[in-house]
């Protein structure tokens, strides 16, 4: 079972925390090649929950549960004995527990955790969650994170923590499985897991910026784009229309809206 753990936090959550951090970070840069890459991993239509269940949530709950159950019968021993080794051994499991409760937010916090009408409705968006809209995501993120100055900096913690516990996971996986076992071994193998995990903090903290950094013309700017490049894409069959992926600040949102109530009234 500790296998299995380790290996689950290095493939799939890891690998794919370092897909979702990168694409992020792509809107400092360029908010429009952020919606493109959106756009592609949408594009998956019906296919896509069951991809993320089976290759993100199921594999993360149980990674999740599992660490807890590691950390209840863990015993930290700092105190006695400060040296490296201890101090990482405590660092995973504290880090551990500040990822599991920042992915949870972080979910509910951006898409709401449940889709259904009802649900966002009444309960996400009054609690401020489901705040991201995938057709429109530069700026429904860029709103979404400046919200208040205490979003960007819960973000901030949760990037430094998920991104130590899955590079120091790393480092005791090689462990685990008996990839390192010579001291000098060790040593390397810890040291590229240092490095790691700055490029990797470096990448997780670049979206925040972008996201926090956008002007609100810049955000009108990227939206009015956004609609034209969800307009073409559902042209040419790209993408499947969904008006509860759009912002409700965008103009298809509310022309879907519009449609939507007027073919309940023609039904009555």
């Amino acid at each position: 079972m500790r296998r299995l753990h380790s290996l689950t936090g290095l493939i799939p959550i890891g690998a794919y925390m370092v897909v979702h951090l990168s694409v992020n970070a792509s809107v400092f840069g360029s908010p429009r090649l952020f919606q493109r890459l959106v756009f592609h991993i949408h594009s998956l239509g019906p296919l896509l929950p069951l991809v993320e269940w089976s290759l993100i949530f199921l594999p993360i709950i149980f990674h999740a549960v599992y660490g807890l159950i590691i950390t209840k019968d863990g015993n930290p021993n700092t105190q006695s004995y400060p040296y490296n080794s201890n101090f990482r051994y405590t660092m995973q499991r504290a880090t551990g527990l500040i990822a599991f409760l920042f992915i949870a937010w972080h979910v509910f916090h951006m898409h709401g955790w449940i889709h259904a009408s009802f649900w966002v409705n009444n309960i996400a968006h009054p609690l401020f969650g489901a705040q991201f809209s995938p057709y429109n995501a530069a700026s429904s993120g860029a709103e979404a994170m400046q919200a208040s100055i205490i979003v960007p900096i819960l973000y901030g913690i949760g990037v430094l923590a998920a991104t130590f516990h899955f590079t120091n996971g790393l480092f005791t996986f090689g462990i685990t499985w008996g990839f390192w076992i010579s001291a000098k071994a060790q040593e390397k193998a810890k040291m590229v897991a240092n490095v790691l995990f700055v490029l990797l903090a470096v990448v997780g903290m670049t979206s925040i910026v972008g996201l926090y950094s956008m002007s609100q013309e810049k955000i009108a700017e990227v939206r009015k784009e956004e609609d034209k490049a969800y307009e073409l894409l559902v042209e040419t069959g790209d993408i499947v229309p969904n008006d509860h992926k759009h912002s409700k600040e965008s103009k298809y949102y509310h022309a879907e809206e519009s449609d939507d109530a007027a073919k309940a009234e023609s039904k009555r």
